[in-house]
């Protein structure tokens, strides 16, 4: 697939989950009534279902979250002029946490009802700048190992014609969520 197509493929996807998340509740933060019973990838599967709200950083930050599946989250960005740091290319906290949301989501996938994460440490490298010129970046996260304590994930930072902009690794606490 040329770079054209996975780029047209890509917005496609992008106005299919943005569509079904404008009909949902929008940004917000879901109930513990909402989410209660329901595993990590139960709620972000009706998130993308525009059935709970999605995270407001997503919004501020334009990037989505396009797909979800067992250990693995993939997220999509648009880097823009808002986005740029004083040298003229997209500033690291932006890739930080377009791919901190991949690493943290693809552990989400894993968490039995009752169980949440959150994020011990983060490890960002920067390989290639971006600019607004590159109209989407994606960020795939995957799952490394799951623990009743640890989880470990890597991601990788890319755009449409697969060159690498960032990869990075996270170690999250896993733990029981205090009812209540």
């Amino acid at each position: 697939m040329t770079s054209e197509q996975t780029i047209e493929t890509w917005l496609a996807e992008e106005a299919q989950v943005r569509s079904r998340l404008e009909a949902g509740p929008g940004p917000g933060l879901a109930s513990p009534e909402q989410v209660a019973g329901k595993t990590g990838l139960e709620v972000l599967q009706a998130m993308l279902h525009g059935e709970l709200p999605y995270a407001q950083i997503a919004k501020t930050l334009d990037f989505t979250l396009i797909e979800v599946s067992e250990g693995r989250a993939v997220f999509q960005g648009t880097p823009l002029t808002q986005h740029l740091n004083p040298l003229g290319t997209i500033h690291g906290g932006w890739f930080a946490t377009l791919l901190d949301s991949a690493l943290g989501c693809s552990v989400h996938t894993l968490m039995p009802p009752g169980r949440g994460y959150t994020t011990a440490e983060l490890s960002v490298n920067y390989v290639k700048a971006l600019t607004p010129r590159v109209t989407r970046v994606r960020a795939e996260g995957k799952v490394i190992h799951c623990g009743r304590q640890l989880a470990t994930a890597e991601a990788r930072l890319v755009g449409p014609d697969g060159t690498l902009y960032a990869h990075a690794t996270t170690t999250c606490l896993v733990f029981e969520i205090p009812k209540r």
